[in-house]
């Protein structure tokens, strides 16, 4: 992907949670790599902790680090879901996300996030896509989540919200764009020419209308139009009947559980979950911020490391 070493710019996540313990061990996995270079993002006390719980002080003082935002005093408490938690995850990933359109780094590997802490914290957010589109000053439905794991690839339409409020919402126009933006993150990750699954809305993909008329107006003429620009599109096709199959490189689905049970299934807790869409490409692990083990050092860093090696094209460490 890049000749030299592929800059990551890694953000915490949720300090409370165990973002801080999976980025530490990532940095520790990949230090004196010469294709990558991680850089932390995250209030200074929590690293400092963090690191001196794992034992990985000599490691952090060795690895680049950009502070952000201060966590007030006495509320950095790992495992407590709390508003200081979503405003310093916030503070973090966005920094994070500036300073990659600046061009200081080529991707963003971020920890995760505890929905319910920003809320508190007062700031809307329905995932990190939708942070994503806000700092680079796009709609937030013009970017979009793409699940990767257990050998499979699929962008979803709509992801955080009700399932009344995802129909209630979904296009033609929103299918496609979801597509396009999956086909072009496949590329970057190496495939020219992705074939595409389209999952349906309804069981069956409303088996021509006999199960609602949902799949006649929105996933139908969307799957048409993919065509028209040259892509090679199944469906839409009922989710099991495609997944079944596992002869597409991308499916895009229409709702978050469609794609989310599948990934979660095949590979849990080692998925990356990739923001796509904008001019910053930013992925997360597939899993929470675990605060019932946050504080105790044992987090596994696999989906972590995992998703620094899918970003950059490298080798996972041994």
């Amino acid at each position: 992907m890049i000749s030299q070493a592929v800059r990551i710019a890694l953000p915490l996540g949720d300090p409370n949670g165990i973002g801080p313990e999976i980025a530490l061990k990532t940095a520790a996995a990949y230090a004196g790599r010469p294709d990558v270079c991680l850089t932390l993002f995250g209030p200074q006390v929590v690293l400092q902790q963090t690191a001196q719980c794992l034992g990985l002080t000599d490691l952090l003082a060795a690895t680049p680090v950009v502070f952000t935002a201060a966590m007030p005093t006495g509320t950095f408490q790992p495992g407590r879901v709390g508003a200081e938690g979503g405003l310093a995850m916030i503070s973090a990933a966005s920094s994070a996300i500036t300073a990659t359109r600046r061009g200081d780094f080529d991707a963003v590997v971020a920890g995760p996030h505890h929905e319910t802490a920003v809320h508190l914290a007062g700031i809307p957010f329905s995932g990190y896509p939708s942070l994503v589109a806000r700092v680079c000053g796009q709609p937030e439905d013009s970017v979009f989540l793409l699940l990767v794991g257990g050998g499979l690839h699929i962008v979803h339409a709509t992801l955080h919200e009700s399932v009344q409020h995802a129909l209630d919402r979904l296009t033609s126009e929103l299918v496609v764009q979801a597509a396009l933006a999956g086909v072009r993150a496949m590329q970057r990750l190496g495939m020219n020419a992705p074939t595409i699954g389209l999952f349906g809305i309804n069981p069956h993909a409303g088996e021509n209308g006999l199960f609602g008329d949902a799949d006649e107006r929105i996933t139908k003429p969307a799957a048409e139009r993919l065509r028209a620009v040259g892509l090679q599109v199944d469906g839409p096709i009922g989710a099991d009947t495609l997944l079944a199959e596992r002869r597409h490189d991308l499916y895009v689905a229409m709702l978050h559980d469609q794609g989310h049970i599948p990934i979660k299934l095949l590979s849990p807790k080692q998925a990356s979950a990739m923001s796509i869409g904008a001019d910053v490409i930013l992925s997360s692990v597939g899993h929470g911020s675990a605060m019932d083990i946050a504080g105790r050092c044992i987090a596994d860093a696999r989906a972590m490391i995992n998703t620094v090696a899918r970003l950059a094209a490298v080798p996972v460490p041994t």
